[in-house]
């Protein structure tokens, strides 16, 4: 219980306090765009690394160096629990927005946070949400800033199996519109911190592996047609090889 107390009570603070750099990034965004991204992402990682310490992660990261930094990405993942984006927002290459459900919007300061970074928010419930959050982010890559997203579309789960769910196909149409690499990514053990025993935090091994990144363009048009499946398989094959590591 220890653990959840301090690690609300951190976030809570980091929020308050974080009040003025908030502004000043905005303000320097504002005057210069990618001076405000970096900024914005160096306090937020801070932050998440933090996070990470008070709850005891114990976090192993393999094919980082894939990513490229010349470029914006897609990153398309499995998603286990809400510590997935706290693991994997300090290991971007670059400024990266993250696609979220609309509801975080109802949490104060964060939601602000959240806008300096670029994050797209979803509504499940509006067909018209999901076309207008993929135009956007095609934006963002075209724009240089890349975009995290969890085609699973959720994260709740039967956690006695290792089979991945369905990978919607819409949320690769950024990378194929925006002409961008596809980086996949498999996240393992995320859900031992606290999915499997809501609201404890328990410490738990993290493993995130990066894929090689994928060029749309060199798709076939069956797999273009299937893409969802493709790097589903991709991504199950990958979590797999890295699930005996967070035992």
């Amino acid at each position: 219980m220890i653990r959840i107390i301090l690690a609300g009570l951190f976030l809570i603070l980091f929020l308050i306090l974080t009040i003025p750099l908030m502004l000043i990034t905005w303000l320097i965004g504002r005057i210069f765009p990618h001076a405000g991204d970096v900024s914005s992402l160096a306090i937020v990682n801070w932050g998440f690394r933090c996070l990470q310490v008070i709850c005891g992660i114990k976090l192993k990261v393999l094919g980082a160096e894939r990513v490229p930094k010349d470029t914006p990405v897609l990153y398309v993942a499995n998603h286990r629990s809400l510590f997935d984006v706290v693991v994997t927002y300090p290991l971007v290459a670059r400024p990266t927005g993250f696609i979220s459900k609309k509801e975080i919007l109802k949490v104060p300061l964060l939601n602000i946070w959240m806008a300096l970074l670029h994050c797209l928010f979803l509504d499940r419930k509006d067909p018209r949400s999901g076309m207008n959050m993929i135009l956007k982010a095609i934006e963002l890559e075209k724009k240089g800033i890349s975009v995290f997203v969890f085609p699973e579309g959720t994260r709740k789960r039967d956690y006695n199996t290792d089979d991945l769910l369905m990978m919607h196909n819409g949320s690769f149409k950024i990378a194929t519109k925006a002409g961008v690499p596809i980086v996949p990514v498999a996240i393992a053990g995320t859900e031992n911190i606290m999915a499997k025993h809501i609201p404890f935090v328990r410490s738990a091994k993290v493993t995130i592996a990066f894929g090689e990144p994928v060029d749309p363009k060199t798709l076939s048009k069956e797999e273009l047609k299937e893409i969802g499946n493709y790097f589903g398989r991709i991504i199950q094959d990958s979590y797999l090889n890295i699930k005996e590591s967070v035992r």
